[in-house]
């Protein structure tokens, strides 16, 4: 993403990222790692951002959130579907609930055993290719978001007239310091 500029605001941090828009694919291109991913869920759209080299599936509107929630992926056997360097992770979504409280927009789970990381407790990045694609399809600029790992987390997301997108969330620092390269 380049540089990463993060502000502080009252109850966490915003984070201003690039945008990524993802282009729709040839599902069958894909079929192997979506059936490792998804199962046999239905599947009702399939993307992929050359940018940030992430397969983006998305579920039918059939589906319910339990089916994103419930979803038990193995990572081992996910990742053996893809061995070129083609994608570092897959990112399964669906459309969300804003008739219910917190009214989310749309829900999320990142799993890139590719890069070492089996499942994503709440992926900043993920978000850059998500925003555009929800952003587009639900006519909005600001978003709620939420990643249901089992940790699961909450994020704002608000697409910028430059390009970027300011992802809002919370965070507890670990560490700080500066990095010269």
């Amino acid at each position: 993403s380049g540089d990463l500029h993060v502000t502080k605001k009252e109850e966490g941090y915003i984070m201003d990222f690039p945008l990524n828009p993802p282009t729709r694919v040839e599902p069958n291109d894909f079929k192997d790692t979506i059936k490792a991913a998804v199962g046999n869920l239905p599947v009702q759209e399939v993307l992929f951002c050359y940018n940030t080299k992430k397969l983006l599936i998305r579920l039918a509107d059939s589906c319910d959130i339990s089916a994103l929630t419930n979803l038990k992926v193995d990572t081992v056997a996910l990742e053996n579907t893809e061995r070129s360097g083609r994608f570092c992770a897959v990112i399964v979504t669906m459309k969300g609930s804003p008739d219910c409280q917190p009214g989310y927009d749309f829900y999320s789970r990142d799993f890139s055993p590719w890069v070492g990381v089996p499942e994503d407790p709440v992926t900043g990045s993920n978000h850059t290719v998500l925003g555009s694609y929800w952003s587009e399809k639900l006519g909005k600029k600001k978003m709620l978001a939420y990643q249901c790992s089992s940790r699961g987390g909450e994020l704002e997301l608000e697409l910028r007239d430059d390009g970027r997108i300011n992802i809002a969330g919370q965070a507890i620092t670990i560490l700080q310091g500066t990095i010269k390269l």
